[in-house]
Parts: structure tokens; C-alpha cells; sequence
């Protein structure tokens, strides 16, 4: 009998028909899954899932999954799943890292120049009926050349956001947890920081790039809001509950920083209220990594560490698994 496969909600077509050559697929409706009760109820059958990040893979899930072999993630972040638990199980776990560089960085650049350059209040603007004619003194904004930015996380993504920022002409400071090798620094002309409040007091553009771990939990609160220049911009692709929103919508409304774009929210879906009338604002659905390319590309190293788990394949031919 072919081994089953649970994916929680629809993904690129392509990855869909990989799987379907090796096993017995079902794909679940969007958000179904995102009940942990849910997952409870359906998941013994299966031996692998490709869940989303919505999906609670919690220590009651894995409980009844009494047929799972691996659980390998839509993305590259796995805060959904109890890893803990699935070891406990014996149960591999994989994500999806290094796919998600390009287009997650090309992306933050984009929301750089539209809040900068205020593209969403110009377009509501010229909607509203209220554009006749060039203003001199309409939308003005700021650019990007010689303005400084700060990257908090320089792994993969905060990199190519560093490359793609030097084209630009901008001047690129950075926190990581760790220092980034020395040629590293070399090739992006980055110079590093041990303390992200002061990459915050001097920076121009601030963007996340870091992972949700303990220590980046509301790691940009209303002291680091407080001191950050009257005309910055933050930036946050990285995982919402690294920005304090209610901190950031007060910031933004009592003008102390210049705009933010956040593609990701501390309760997703839900946007504090506050964000929603605040000014220069630009909130997208966590869209970083989305372009077909990617999504494709994510899906397939998914779908290839759960052809090779349940094919009984060395654990050395399987890069991305992050618990073996």
C-alpha cells in the first residue's frame, strides 16, 4: 500500500504531481489546518505532512500521529512545530532554507523605496480624486543613496539585502548574533555593531532580518522606537513578533520615526488596530517570498526530503533536514 502524505493547503501545482509519482496525496483546504484540533483528528493516517507555518505541529498533534515518519515545512522558519516532541517521537523534521534569499531581498528593497518615496499615500492620493496637476512640494520623500542602513540579522536574506543596498549607494551597518567573517564584511563594505540599540540610534533604514528566538522577542520595543532618528524607517520581513506593533503605532502617529513596512504581525492574521490609520504605513500579507520561482522552489525541497525520508534515504542525502 502507497505511504500517505497530508499537505495542509494548496501550493504550486508541480510539487503537488512530484509527490503524487511516489505516494498517495491529500491536500487539505486553506486554513483547515490551522485548528490544532483538527490536525489531531486527521493526522494518524498519514506518514509525512507539509504543513505551513499556520499549522500548529504541537506535542498533542504528534501524540496522534502515530504513522508519521517526517513533517518537512513550507518555509524556512519552524516556530509551528514542537521540535522537542518530535524527537521524543522519533520523528524527522526538515524546512526550506537558502531558497528564499533573492526573492525575500528584492522585496525588502521594494518596501524600502515605497515607503520612502511614500507610494502607497500617493496612489490613495490620486484615487481620492485630489491629484490636478505637479506639485513641487507634493510627496516628498526620502532616497535611498548615501542614507545608512542597519541590518539586524546578517544571514542569508540580511546579506543579499546588504548586496542589493550597495548597488543603491547606501552605507550598510549590521547586528548579528554572531560576526559575520571579515571578507564577508569586505565584499558587502558592511561594518558591524555588538549593539543593536546604537545600529538603531544612527540608522536611516532599520530592517529584520533575524530569526524569533527568546532574545528577538519584541526585540524593537518603545525604547528602541524612542531613539531611533525622527525620519527612520523600519522594516520587518523577518517574523512579526520581533516588533512590538502597538510601540510601533504610537511611534508612528506621534511622528517619532519616519514610516514602517511590516510584511509579517506579532498575532497573524490579525494587525493591531492602531496600525491601520497610521501614517506612511505599508502592511502587506506576508508576501516576501512570493514569486512563483520561490513558492515552487520551497515546495520542492519539501517535497524531495519527504520522498527521500519515507524511501528510506541516508540522512546525508537529506541537506535540509534541521532534526534527523
Amino acid at each position: 500500500m502507497a505511504k500517505r502524505v497530508l499537505v495542509t493547503e494548496p501550493i504550486i501545482p508541480s510539487v503537488i504531481e512530484e509527490l503524487q509519482k511516489h505516494f498517495t496525496i491529500d491536500v487539505g483546504e486553506r486554513g483547515r489546518y490551522n485548528s490544532e484540533e483538527q490536525l489531531k483528528k486527521d493526522i494518524s493516517p498519514y506518514h509525512a505532512i507539509l504543513p505551513m507555518l499556520s499549522n500548529p505541529i504541537t506535542q498533542s498533534v504528534l501524540s496522534e500521529a502515530t504513522n508519521l515518519e517526517v513533517v518537512a515545512n513550507h518555509a524556512v522558519g519552524y516556530n509551528n512545530i514542537d521540535l522537542e516532541a518530535a524527537k521524543k517521537h522519533g520523528i524527522k523534521v526538515a524546512n526550506t532554507p537558502g531558497v528564499l534569499t533573492d526573492s525575500c531581498a528584492e522585496f525588502t528593497l521594494g518596501l524600502m523605496l515605497a515607503v520612502a518615496r511614500r507610494f502607497y499615500d500617493a496612489q490613495q492620493y490620486l484615487l481620492d480624486g485630489k491629484f490636478e496637476s505637479w506639485e513641487p512640494l507634493g510627496f516628498l520623500g526620502m532616497e535611498l543613496k548615501n542614507k545608512t542602513l542597519g541590518i539586524i540579522g546578517m544571514g542569508r536574506i540580511g546579506q543579499g539585502v546588504a548586496k542589493r543596498a550597495r548597488a543603491m549607494g547606501m552605507n550598510i551597518i549590521y547586528h548579528n548574533r554572531n560576526r559575520v567573517e571579515k571578507k564577508t564584511e569586505k565584499t558587502l563594505e558592511a561594518t558591524y555593531y555588538s549593539s543593536h540599540k546604537k545600529l538603531a540610534e544612527i540608522s536611516d533604514f532599520l530592517t529584520l532580518h533575524c530569526p524569533l528566538t527568546e532574545e528577538t522577542q519584541q526585540l524593537i520595543d518603545a525604547e528602541i522606537l524612542s531613539i531611533m532618528p525622527n525620519h527612520a524607517i523600519l522594516i520587518n520581513t523577518s517574523r512579526g513578533p520581533v516588533v512590538d506593533e502597538s510601540a510601533l503605532a504610537n511611534a508612528l502617529h506621534n511622528n517619532s520615526i519616519g514610516g514602517a513596512a511590516l510584511d509579517v504581525f506579532e498575532n497573524e492574521p490579525e494587525v493591531h488596530p492602531k496600525l491601520h490609520s497610521a501614517p506612511n504605513c505599508l502592511l502587506t500579507p506576508h508576501m516576501a517570498s512570493a514569486s512563483y520561482k520561490t513558492r515552487e522552489d520551497i515546495g520542492m525541497l519539501s517535497a524531495n526530503a519527504i520522498i527521500k525520508v519515507l524511501n528510506g534515504k541516508p540522512i546525508s542525502e537529506i541537506p535540509n533536514l534541521i532534526q534527523p
